[in-house]
């Protein structure tokens, strides 16, 4: 199992059962990039504001609500921390209901419950309790801050949570020329489906049915890698300037933050700077170092001149 999204307890009358929470579903959908056709170059995005053109960066983005008319209006962090959060690692249970009164298309996502060491026997309980009573355990958790309605049912011996959508959510069918008053169905024509029900009939067995579109996929993707169909692209690695950078970032983040307390500027950057004016004071040290040289041996060649001369004379 991978690790768990959430810990927690759950709580029924005057029983706690700590418990972890891991998804239960996963997606095996082969996941694609966008990439350039020509030369498989990936596609990169910018966060472009509409109004100045420019570039925004995370910290500056906001979350907006559009109204129809075309109003936006925008929300900070200042905004959502005033709201109602709920940061409880509790799974209330505040009934048990007949599985039948759940409908299917309220259900959203599935986790499996799995028990601390300590907590087996408890744990155990409310299992076979659900599996007796033939009922579900409607609960209300508190996932991402957020609180929601959730059911407990089992399933293969292990305790499964699945969240629910809010009545609001679920869509009402308006279709025209559904009204069953309107329809004329004939009981021969009535009698022939049921005939083909009965015929259909049966147990539900997933192994009698095949993603065929997923393995066909897997399949071309197989077959274009093993005949050498791939475009070889470079990846970029961090240069050393990145990090000189991000290191100037953090030195003025810092500096920053003291100037706003009323602070000198940091050690580090005076030590910088002394470090680059000793630096700069080499370089210039051994650039005169060559001129030095050249003057001596100009000098040198001169006394021999003079001393040549005399000679002769």
């Amino acid at each position: 199992m991978p690790r768990a999204i959430w810990k927690g307890a759950v709580s029924f009358g005057l029983v706690s059962v700590p418990v972890k929470l891991y998804a239960a579903t996963e997606s095996h959908d082969i996941s694609f990039r966008q990439v350039h056709a020509k030369d498989g170059g990936r596609i990169k995005y910018q966060r472009v504001c509409s109004i100045d053109g420019e570039e925004v960066a995370y910290a500056d983005i906001a979350k907006g609500y559009e109204t129809d008319d075309g109003q936006m209006v925008v929300l900070d962090d200042d905004d959502f921390a005033d709201l109602p959060a709920s940061s409880s690692r509790e799974i209330s249970v505040e009934k048990f209901v007949p599985r039948e009164q759940i409908e299917p298309m309220w259900l959203e996502k599935s986790y499996y419950l799995e028990p601390d060491a300590a907590a087996a026997k408890p744990y155990a309980l409310l299992r076979e309790a659900l599996k007796e009573a033939d009922r579900v355990a409607v609960v209300t958790v508190s996932l991402r801050s957020r609180m929601t309605t959730a059911v407990l049912r089992v399933r293969d011996d292990v305790i499964v949570m699945q969240t629910m959508m809010w009545p609001d959510e679920i869509r009402k069918p308006d279709f025209v020329g559904l009204d069953s008053a309107d329809l004329d169905v004939k009981p021969q024509e009535l009698q022939m489906a049921r005939m083909l029900v009965e015929t259909l009939a049966g147990d539900y067995d997933a192994d009698d049915f095949e993603d065929d579109y997923q393995e066909a996929l897997e399949a071309l993707v197989r077959a274009k890698l093993e005949g050498g169909e791939v475009k070889q692209v470079e990846k970029q690695e961090a240069t050393g300037g990145e990090v000189v950078d991000l290191l100037a970032a953090l030195q003025k983040s810092v500096d920053a933050a003291k100037s706003s307390r009323g602070e000198s500027t940091s050690k580090s950057d005076s030590g910088s700077k002394s470090a680059a004016k000793k630096t700069a004071a080499k370089k210039s040290t051994a650039k005169k170092a060559p001129a030095k040289k050249a003057a001596k041996k100009s000098t040198a060649k001169k006394t021999t001149t003079k001393k040549a001369a005399k000679k002769a004379s």
